[in-house]
């Protein structure tokens, strides 16, 4: 018996719905794997201890240093663990690890110190595969260089010209004025006698 329009035009709509949500699910199981493969998204900052926590800026050389971990809510990562490593490999007294938890996606750890020198910071999520991400860093807690001593200009005021402090004679010029004295009281006196000398001749 030959089907009806209204069968044929169910069965139509039937199997697009059916479409719909295959298509649907499909897409789906496409979007889970973008959805949860992001725990690692997030990052890890090396900041002085003097830096904000809030700024994401990294800094790649400090002194006595934290980790600030950013950017990891909403991916299901509750913490990370990191480990940092001297290099080139040295010494093992000079490795650093730990966890650190981000109940709410952000967190950093408390101030760390190591001897000066070139470091590597790895970290991944807890419970994560992988070699887990990289940083290199460097301590240098050596006082920076002060620049040289300018020399220091002389003390005391300089005299001004043009109503400044009076000039003191020098020895030379009490010198010179006594002998102009003493020439003028000379002439002074063998003047006088060559006019008595006149009158008496008279």
């Amino acid at each position: 018996m030959p089907a009806s329009p209204l069968t044929r035009s169910v069965g139509v709509r039937t199997s697009a719905a059916a479409l719909t949500t295959v298509a649907l699910a499909g897409a789906a199981l496409l979007g889970a794997p973008a959805a949860h493969a992001a725990p690692d998204s997030g990052d890890v900052k090396i900041h002085s201890e003097t830096t904000s926590p809030t700024d994401q800026r990294d800094e790649t050389k400090v002194c006595k240093f934290y980790l600030a971990a950013f950017n990891f809510e909403g991916v299901g990562v509750t913490g990370i663990t990191y480990i940092i490593e001297p290099q080139p490999a040295a010494s093992a007294a000079a490795t650093l690890n730990g966890t650190l938890n981000l109940p709410i996606g952000t967190g950093y750890t408390d101030t760390l110190a190591l001897p000066d020198g070139n470091y590597k910071l790895t970290w991944k999520p807890v419970g994560g595969a992988g070699a887990g991400k990289e940083k290199l860093f460097k301590v240098d807690c050596k006082p920076a260089a002060k620049p040289d001593a300018k020399p220091q200009a002389p003390k005391g005021a300089v005299p001004a010209g043009g109503g400044g402090l009076a000039e003191t004679p020098t020895v030379s010029t009490v010198a010179a004025a006594g002998a102009v004295g003493l020439v003028g009281v000379s002439g002074f006196v063998y003047f006088r006698q060559l006019r008595r000398r006149s009158d008496g001749a008279a």
